[in-house]
C-alpha cells in the first residue's frame, strides 16, 4: 500500500485554511492512487490523475456507486438505503431507468427557456443586495438563486425554500459544527426531514391528481407521472430522488457563485476582461468550475479485484475520484495552478463524465452566466472586506463566509 501520513484527504480539517494543491501534487506524483486512513471506518484509494479519474468513472459495473455509496465514511444502512435512492449512486442498468424519463426537462433547449426567469431573479437579488451595501455573499447573495429557481421548477410553496436550501447546506456541510442548526442532536438528519417533506408533497399531489384535480405543470408532476421501468415512482423513491435534486440544485450552485466571485476577486485583470466583454463569461464559468471544483470527490466501491494504473484494487475498496486533483493534472492542463478564463479547451470534472455527468450541467451553467452578468453590471466596484472563511469539509469545497462590499 502507498501510505500517506502526512496529507490526510479524508480529515475535514485538511482543507480548513485553503485546499492544499501543493500537497495534493506532490502526492500525485509519487502515488497517483494513494492510500488513506480515515478516523472511522476503512481507509480508501484516493484516485489523483485525470485519466485514472475517467476510467473509474466510466466503468461503472467495476466500480460501483451503489454498493457503499458516494461517500467515504460508511452510512448506516437506513441512510445507505436512501442515497440508493438518489441518481448520483445508482448503478446500471437502475440509473438509466431513473434518469431518462426527466432527462429530456434538463436539454440545453428547454433549460434555456428559463433564462429570463433566471435573470430576473437575480436581478432581485442585486436590488436587495444593493440596498445592504456590505454584505455575507455566500448567504446574503448567492444562495437566493438556486433556492429560488429549483423552488419554481419544483413548483414548491416560496414560504418553503428557504428552509429546504438550509437543510441542502447542512446535508452536505455537517462536518462544519458552524452548520449544524441550533437544538440538532447527533442523530439528526437533515436528507432524511428532506425526505420527508417530498414524500408528503408527493402524497398530497396524488391526492389531487385522484379527485380529479389538473396537476401543475412542474418536475414534481413530470416525475410522479414518469414511467420508471414500467411503473410510477413510488413516494419513498421520491423522497430519495427529491433530495438529490434539491441539494445539487442549491448547495453546488451556490458554491460555484461564491467561489467563482472570490476567485475573480483574487485575478482582477480577468475580473476586468470579464466586465469589459460578457462573451468571456461562459469560458470564466468553466474555469471556475475548474480552479475551484464545488466538490472534492465522488466515492465508488470497486465489485471485483483490478488494477489502476500499478495499484492492485482488491474488491470491496473504496475508491475514491478527487476532481480537486484531476482538475489540475499537467498532463491534461497546461500550467494547471494558474486561473485563466480563456483556457481552452477545458476538459474539468466538475460535472463528472460518462454514466453520471451531471444531469443540471446546463442549468448550473446558465445559472452562473447570468448571475454574473447581472452581478458585474448592477455594481462597478466590488471588494472584499474581511477574509473569506472555508467549510471544514472533506467533501464540500466551497465558502461559508465572504464578506464583501457592494457598490453601485
Amino acid at each position: 500500500m502507498s501510505l500517506s501520513s502526512a496529507l490526510r484527504l479524508g480529515d475535514p480539517d485538511t482543507f480548513v485554511a485553503g485546499v492544499p494543491h501543493a500537497a495534493i501534487a506532490d502526492l500525485r506524483r509519487t502515488a497517483p492512487v494513494a492510500w488513506q486512513e480515515i478516523d472511522e471506518g476503512p481507509g480508501f484509494w484516493a484516485v489523483l490523475r485525470h485519466s485514472d479519474v475517467v476510467r473509474v468513472a466510466r466503468e461503472a459495473t467495476q466500480f460501483s456507486a451503489s454498493l457503499g455509496g458516494v461517500v467515504l465514511e460508511d452510512l448506516d444502512d437506513d441512510s445507505l438505503e436512501m442515497m440508493r435512492g438518489m441518481l448520483l449512486a445508482m448503478d446500471p442498468p437502475r440509473h438509466q431507468t431513473y434518469r431518462k424519463p426527466i432527462a429530456d426537462s434538463f436539454k440545453a433547449r428547454i433549460i434555456g427557456e428559463l433564462e429570463p426567469q433566471i435573470r430576473q431573479i437575480c436581478r432581485d437579488l442585486m436590488v436587495e443586495a444593493a440596498d445592504r451595501g456590505e454584505v455575507e455573499f455566500v448567504h446574503d447573495v448567492t444562495s437566493g438563486l438556486p433556492s429560488r429557481v429549483m423552488g419554481q421548477l419544483m413548483g414548491l410553496p416560496e414560504d418553503d425554500w428557504s428552509h429546504l436550501h438550509g437543510l441542502a447546506e447542512r446535508q452536505t456541510s455537517g462536518q462544519d459544527p458552524d452548520l449544524i442548526a441550533p437544538g440538532e442532536g447527533p442523530d439528526y438528519s437533515a436528507s432524511i426531514e428532506m425526505a420527508m417533506y417530498a414524500i408528503e408533497l408527493a402524497t398530497a399531489r396524488r391526492r389531487a391528481i385522484d379527485a380529479g384535480r389538473t396537476p401543475p405543470s412542474d418536475l414534481t408532476t413530470l416525475i410522479l407521472e414518469g414511467d420508471f421501468g414500467g411503473q410510477p415512482m413510488t413516494e419513498l423513491d421520491f423522497g430519495s430522488f427529491f433530495v438529490q435534486l434539491v441539494t445539487a440544485g442549491n448547495d453546488t450552485t451556490k458554491t460555484m457563485l461564491s467561489s467563482g466571485l472570490l476567485a475573480l476577486l483574487q485575478h482582477p485583470d480577468q475580473l476586468a476582461a470579464v466586465r469589459a466583454d460578457a462573451s468571456l463569461l461562459p469560458g470564466a464559468i468553466e474555469e471556475i468550475l475548474r480552479w475551484a471544483n464545488p466538490l472534492h470527490y465522488f466515492r465508488r466501491t470497486a465489485v471485483a479485484p483490478t488494477r489502476i494504473g500499478d495499484t492492485e484494487i482488491a474488491a470491496g475498496d473504496k475508491v475514491a475520484m478527487y476532481y480537486t486533483s484531476a482538475n489540475r493534472d499537467p498532463e491534461v492542463f497546461t500550467d494547471p495552478d494558474r486561473f485563466d478564463i480563456g483556457r481552452h479547451p477545458n476538459p474539468h470534472l466538475s460535472f463528472g463524465i460518462g454514466e453520471h455527468f451531471c444531469l443540471g450541467v446546463h442549468l448550473a451553467r446558465l445559472e452562473g452566466r447570468v448571475f454574473f452578468e447581472e452581478l458585474l453590471g448592477a455594481f462597478p466596484k466590488i471588494e472584499l472586506v474581511g477574509e473569506p472563511v472555508r467549510i471544514r469539509s472533506n467533501l464540500n469545497n466551497g465558502l461559508k463566509r465572504l464578506p464583501v462590499r457592494l457598490e453601485t
